[in-house]
């Protein structure tokens, strides 16, 4: 795992507002790391919600942080210290060749980005726009986690199932943590160079609907009721660490595949990115007008395949439900990333820990608990296709592994180590004790199989 931190692009750097350059001498010579700009880093290195967004980075609450704002672009390679000669944040941790000539690319994009940036969008556009592209991207998502359940499950390649510590989502979390090595760490200021809401739609709608935390614990939970508790432990360690493994791998390709793209093109890069970026009030509506119609066909294509599926006695009718509802978990858990980073109170105790990500897991596992009690005690059709499309679209959606394990890794690679394990342990622990009292009591209380 060495050399595979969590070296790819903050969600929202910091703005400057000073004119004095970047020394040299704070890369060479560099400064210990402010722990308290570290506890926030760490905890918002996976989403910060409707903060990213231009029109709220002006208010008081935004602390440093400011998603390819107006000041010097530094994709994190590192987490942060201040420079004594100016006032801005830069990485110390010592840096490679190619994070240095990315470092400059990336500052000159940012550059070009400030000149063409010049009038902001409304505020309504900017929110009407990125809750778009959450909810395309959301159920794009749904799609591809049942897709990938579906051929991994015991119906195609037999490698997962309800009744091993191989659970059926497991696929979906790996293939959505290594993706966020690429899409939401390495490659995460190339894409916000083209679009802002384009980097927001692929890392927190589509990987975060295409992993799931909540259908994870809810398998292990029902190995424990049917007596399995090694299972249910070992499903646990073992999609920790292949989700762990998965985001470090994928951070790794990416990096080699950046460093191969940079040789191949050299200076053609810039001009190709300029052509591709979404800038002008123009483009934003454009592009927001195409996705409300690719919107409306997928919920109407749902909505119709709902009822005639549900006619037909089709396995798959829970699945157009979930595509009809997953956007709502979508968006609840991106205003809830706002939290992340906040601390706790006035003196915002624990800002390492990103509160949002941890509220929407667990609520999600409790919601996910509850419906699986209540399909055992009502035991009907239309109870089991409503309960299961919620699991899967709304609750599937609300959680996710991929930012958790964004998360988990940064933390992991902070000069706080522990701090990943505790999350880790906080989120699974918190989830899967009120999962038991939810599900797992009931469950033994009345004798239900």
């Amino acid at each position: 795992m060495d050399g595979a931190g969590y070296r790819g692009t903050d969600p929202e750097p910091r703005r400057s507002k000073s004119s004095s350059p970047i020394s040299c001498s704070s890369v060479s010579g560099a400064q210990p790391i402010d722990d308290q700009l570290e506890d926030e880093s760490v905890s918002e290195v996976g989403d910060i919600g409707d903060r990213a967004l231009h029109s709220n980075r002006n208010s008081p609450s935004h602390t440093y942080n400011d998603l390819y704002g107006e000041g010097v672009l530094l994709p994190s390679y590192g987490f942060w210290c201040r420079d004594n000669t100016a006032s801005r944040t830069i990485p110390t941790v010592p840096l490679p060749e190619d994070f240095i000539s990315q470092t400059i690319d990336v500052v000159v994009c940012n550059e070009v980005k400030k000149q063409e940036n010049t009038n902001q969008l409304p505020k309504w556009l900017e929110y009407g726009s990125c809750m778009t592209h959450l909810a395309v991207f959301g159920i794009l998502g749904v799609l591809t986690r049942y897709l990938l359940q579906k051929l991994f499950g015991p119906g195609v390649a037999g490698v997962t199932s309800d009744q091993t510590i191989l659970y059926l989502d497991l696929p979906s979390n790996m293939v959505g943590s290594f993706l966020m090595g690429w899409w939401g760490v390495v490659f995460k200021a190339d894409i916000a160079y083209m679009s802002d809401f384009l980097a927001i739609g692929l890392s927190t709608g589509y990987l975060g609907s295409l992993t799931t935390f909540s259908g994870w614990n809810q398998k292990m939970l029902e190995l424990t009721v049917q007596g399995h508790w090694l299972f249910a432990l070992l499903g646990f360690l073992i999609g920790l660490f292949l989700a762990a493994y998965s985001i470090i791998f994928g951070i790794e390709t990416a990096k080699g595949f950046r460093q191969l793209i940079k040789r191949c093109l050299g200076s053609d890069i810039a001009s190709s990115r300029k052509t591709w970026r979404v800038g002008s009030y123009k483009r934003h509506l454009a592009v927001w007008a195409v996705l409300l119609v690719m919107l409306g066909c997928l919920w109407s294509v749902s909505g119709f395949l709902v009822q005639e599926e549900f006619r037909s006695d089709s396995n798959d009718t829970h699945l157009w439900l979930a595509c009809i509802v997953g956007p709502v978990g979508v968006w609840i858990r991106w205003f809830l990333a706002r939290l992340n980073g906040r601390g706790l109170g006035k003196t915002e105790l624990l800002k390492w820990v990103p509160f949002g990500t941890l509220i929407a897991i667990v609520s999600a596992a409790c919601i996910m608990a509850a419906l699986a009690t209540m399909r055992k005690e009502v035991n009907t059709k239309t109870c089991d296709i409503i309960a299961n499309g919620l699991q899967l679209g709304f609750l599937g959606c609300l959680s996710t592994v991929s930012t958790f394990i964004s998360e988990f890794n940064a933390m992991r690679e902070s000069k706080h180590p522990w701090r990943a394990y505790t999350y880790a342990m906080v989120t699974i622990c918190a989830s899967f004790c009120l999962g038991t009292l939810i599900f797992s009591l009931p469950i033994w209380a009345k004798g239900y199989r």
